[in-house]
């Protein structure tokens, strides 16, 4: 399943109901204190209650009522039927359970005048409203067959030992249904039995939150290897519980027969005596482990941001970890001001990894920040701005507009670098890997071909990743746009059809002011280099079409990580190629056009001086 939506209401500072979209890479940004780090415990709320528990201080202390409302809307749901039981096999479809976009959508409500916090659990659902057959699910099996009998059903066909199938009927006797959009509780009938085969099948979610390290009495903190230790014992536990019954009947025993001997000399003294454990053990008291680093220096005894750096990648271990035991289940990794106590190149490759690890199919991150060096490393329509409205919380995506980006930048106070007076032309590809592969692409190129600048020699020539799809390359762009010197678009093909940029080159091809935007004729970038090169670095054997993942590809034979593999291609693997096997890969000189293209502005900005 992917999630959504968010919804809150009445939880801490959202008062008024609050419908927050989510994406593969969703990033929260605002003040602080602006309530983005609380849309990501109310999800450990809903998904788990552990890392963060609901409690009667969650209420939102403007509201009148006592109920507070977290709410999650899911889309790509299981195809496989729902076994109530062994006679009845449903789906949501057919169970109307879906709301009016086929999404599942389900909402808790949780009680905060308790001070145990209870909660119910509804699916918001476009449900039959039509009298006879509003209440199905709640019905059971012999009171089903008397609404059959009541309505004149033909039994004919009909499984009566079958909630589902006598549900089916009913519902097909109507005309009209009359579907309205209503709350659906889950707490008795048919409509439990769903929710509790549903609610295996929700995503998991791991909340890493950005306090962590600034708890200096925190274990954790002290030597994040005592995470492992304790996540170790958990897929242990069934066998620690056999051993600690064992140790304690075998404890219980000769402590038994102690008093029992005890009798024979001080029988008040005996009766006295009560065998008894004082407490549970502690497991993870009795196994140490620890990280060394350089000249065994303890992994405790070093910097805050190191420990943290070790502490997120071991979140990030764990996470793929349960990724790959989850069998369908899909998993939601939500970090906290991941760039905390890092340096800027670390965060950089933060960025990178955790959006490569947003592009599996069965995985959503999920991300806060303030900082503007690492928001401006990620795709502006993952952004989601959080800001005080004249009704309460508004949050606003970066989809929504131009205004929406532009207010972030503001707000974060994300500036572009300062541009030299000699640029002659802008060049942007989609990545910072693909600036390097142009890069080293040009400087192959230009040995052989006069008109061909190599663009990492020249001042006048800037290559900028991304195209505006990150708030940086979005600032940018907007910054040398008032520049008012030409641009060089450059997009990957990609599967798409139309390609997914094609609008946007065909938008930037009709400015009229010089610029000028391709599209590759094959996927993208790394479909360009030779399986030469790729086998002189990565000793693989590749063979390849125009159309194939190259990254994926190779990833499925000796690597997982996609991310890294487009690394070494982009940054290693191009290096080697010389211009015989550029000019064999590109038969039509599609690169070479491009970067005589780009060069013709430096030269024509040469003659008109």
């Amino acid at each position: 399943m992917k999630l959504e939506k968010v919804i809150l209401e009445n939880f801490r500072s959202y008062k008024e109901r609050v419908s927050v979209d989510m994406d593969d890479l969703t990033a929260f940004i605002g003040k602080n204190d602006i309530g983005k780090s609380t849309i990501l415990e109310a999800l450990e709320i809903f998904f788990n209650n552990e890392i963060v528990k609901i409690g009667q201080d969650d209420l939102c202390v403007q509201s009148t009522d006592t109920k507070v409302r977290i709410g999650c809307v899911f889309s790509d749901l299981p195809t496989n039927p729902i076994s109530i039981d062994t006679t009845a096999i449903t789906t949501l479809q057919q169970e109307y359970l879906l709301n009016e976009q086929n999404q599942l959508e389900v909402h808790k409500v949780f009680d905060c005048s308790k001070k145990t916090v209870p909660h119910e659990v509804f699916l918001v659902a476009n449900y039959p409203s039509e009298h006879s057959a509003s209440d199905l699910l709640d019905l059971t099996n012999a009171q089903l067959k008397r609404r059959i009998t009541d309505l004149g059903i033909e039994e004919t066909g009909i499984d009566l030992r079958s909630n589902v199938s006598m549900r089916q009927a009913i519902y097909k006797s109507f005309e009209d249904l009359k579907l309205e959009l209503r709350e659906i509780p889950v707490t008795k009938g048919d409509a439990k039995s769903v929710w509790e085969k549903l609610k295996h099948q929700l995503p998991m979610y791991s909340l890493f939150q950005s306090d962590r390290p600034s708890l200096d009495g925190d274990s954790e903190v002290q030597d994040p290897m005592k995470l492992a230790i304790k996540e170790a014992l958990t897929t242990v536990e069934e066998e620690l519980t056999k051993i600690k019954e064992t140790v304690k009947r075998k404890a219980l025993e000769v402590a038994a027969n102690t008093v029992e001997k005890l009798k024979d000399m001080d029988e008040t003294l005996a009766k006295q005596l009560t065998p008894h454990f004082a407490e549970e053990p502690k497991w993870d008291k009795v196994f140490k482990m620890s990280l060394d680093g350089d000249n065994d220096i303890p992994i405790n005894k070093r910097g805050s941001g190191v420990r943290r750096l070790i502490l997120l990648n071991f979140f990030r271990a764990e996470a793929e970890r349960k990724l790959s035991e989850s069998g369908s289940r899909s998993v939601i990794y939500a970090i906290e001001e991941p760039e905390t106590a890092q340096h800027p190149s670390n965060q950089i490759l933060l960025a990178d990894a955790l959006k490569a690890l947003s592009q599996n199919d069965k995985t959503q991150v999920i991300l806060t920040t303030h900082v503007p060096g690492f928001a401006g490393l990620l795709p502006t329509e993952s952004l989601r701005y959080i800001k005080e409205g004249t009704s309460g919380k508004e949050v606003q995506n970066a989809a929504e507009g131009d205004f929406v980006i532009n207010e972030i930048a503001e707000a974060l106070g994300v500036l572009p670098p300062p541009i030299d007076e000699n640029v002659k032309v802008a060049v942007f590809v989609e990545g910072v890997h693909d600036v390097e592969c142009l890069k080293t692409l040009s400087e192959i190129i230009s040995r052989h071909n006069q008109a061909v600048i190599s663009l990492s020699g020249s001042s006048k020539i800037l290559v900028l990743p991304s195209g505006g799809s990150t708030l940086k390359g979005w600032v940018e762009n907007q910054y040398l746009k008032a520049l008012g010197i030409p641009e060089v678009h450059i997009y990957d093909r990609d599967e798409k059809i139309p390609p997914k940029y094609q609008k946007w080159c065909d938008k930037i091809n009709a400015r009229g002011d010089g610029s000028v935007a391709f599209i590759t004729q094959k996927r993208e970038m790394e479909n360009y280099i030779h399986p030469a090169a790729i086998k002189a670095v990565l000793d693989v054997d590749i063979v390849f079409t125009p159309e194939c993942d190259v990254p994926k590809l190779i990833s499925s034979l000796i690597e997982p990580n996609e991310g890294t593999i487009k690394k070494l291609l982009n940054n290693e693997v191009v290096k080697l190629m010389t211009y015989e096997q550029i000019c064999e890969m590109d038969g039509q000189k599609e690169i070479e056009h491009w970067l005589e293209t780009i060069s013709n502005f430096c030269l024509e900005s040469v003659s008109n001086s």
